[in-house]
């Protein structure tokens, strides 16, 4: 039978034989005098029930510092001072590697999984002067089974995929980048890239929704860490998980290798040249379709005056402006101009 009861004819909670081992609450109530832990309780449980009744903490602050008095406003000043800090980027990366590498640790354990979780943000990888790849999951505690993550809460983060890629514009990191720098820099099996719902930028979020695989790269997973939603980052990381741990590493045979690379290498050489071959015939012979449709038409179109002329003896003026301009000509030669082209 449950602890708490109520009476619908006293409208009041009643709670039986209650106790709560907890060290933070232990602490609080062991300061205060005796007569009264009662009210603090009370208070506690107020408190309590009104912040679960509200969608975001910060309304609910705002809402109860008049009701419950000057110390709740003290709470909601320390609140705020926290948003604001949170906001400011350079920080905001910090505490949400720590808070990610924290629910990740606690997944472990109540899940009964023996990956390790480590922050790395703050230290050199292995490109020089690089710090890309902030925590590192050593999957089952092995160091050569590693999957990566990189905290990422940045509005001006897009996607980068390869096939956009301009070579020549200045360096921004991207989600591509990203993932492939935190595996390259911490010697990973599978890259994961996690971005913040409060800061990630509109096109992205519709690009990458909640969970996004992209192959041969990795996973991204957008989370919203203001309400300690981080669904997202378990599914990516389940499925990083099962293929780090499913993949098979082959020790190839470098001499073999190198023969399949080199006929393939040489069949794409061969194929580009018949191509350019074929290409340029193809642009000669419109060439050649082009001048031949336009002389089949002023044929046609000089055949249909001089049919006139002789059928009349002359051409009005009229007749002669037409014959002049050969605006009929040019629109006939328009569509098959048009024609050719798609060819």
């Amino acid at each position: 039978m449950g602890i708490v009861s109520l009476s619908q004819k006293k409208m009041r909670v009643e709670i039986n034989e209650f106790e709560l081992e907890n060290q933070v609450v232990f602490e609080y109530f062991n300061k205060l005098p005796a007569a009264d832990r009662d009210e603090k309780l009370t208070k506690a449980i107020y408190i309590g029930i009104l912040a679960l009744m509200e969608d975001r903490m910060s309304a609910f602050l705002a809402k109860t510092s008049n009701e419950l008095g000057t110390e709740l406003e003290s709470l909601k000043l320390i609140f705020d001072m926290k948003q604001e800090i949170f906001y400011k980027s350079s920080l905001k990366g910090v505490a949400a590697e720590e808070d990610i590498a924290d629910f990740l640790s606690k997944y472990f354990r109540d899940n009964n999984l023996k990956d390790e979780v480590f922050l790395t943000g703050g230290s050199q990888g292995l490109i020089n002067k690089n710090k890309t790849g902030d925590i590192v999951c050593h999957v089952n505690g092995r160091d050569d089974l590693k999957i990566v993550i990189e905290c990422k809460f940045d509005k001006n983060i897009r996607l980068g995929d390869i096939k956009d890629k301009e070579v020549f514009t200045n360096k921004t990191d991207t989600v591509w980048s990203q993932l492939i720098e935190a595996q390259a820099n911490r010697d990973g099996k599978i890259g994961l890239l996690v971005l913040d719902i409060s800061s990630v930028d509109g096109v992205l979020l519709r690009e990458i929704q909640n969970v996004r695989f992209i192959p041969e790269i990795g996973f991204v997973a957008i989370v919203d860490s203001q309400k300690g939603d981080y669904s997202s980052l378990i599914i990516a990381y389940i499925l990083s998980r099962d293929i780090a741990i499913n993949s098979q590493t082959l020790e190839p045979d470098k001499e073999l290798l190198k023969i399949i690379v080199n006929r393939l290498i040489k069949d794409i050489n061969d194929a580009s040249s018949i191509k350019k071959l074929v290409k340029s015939n193809i642009d000669n012979n419109k060439k050649i379709l082009y001048q031949l449709e336009k002389s089949m038409l002023m044929m046609n179109f000089n055949m249909k005056f001089l049919t006139k002329f002789l059928s009349d003896g002359t051409l009005s003026k009229k007749d002669l402006l037409d014959f002049y301009f050969g605006d009929e000509v040019k629109e006939k030669y328009k569509l098959i101009e048009q024609d050719i082209k798609n060819i």
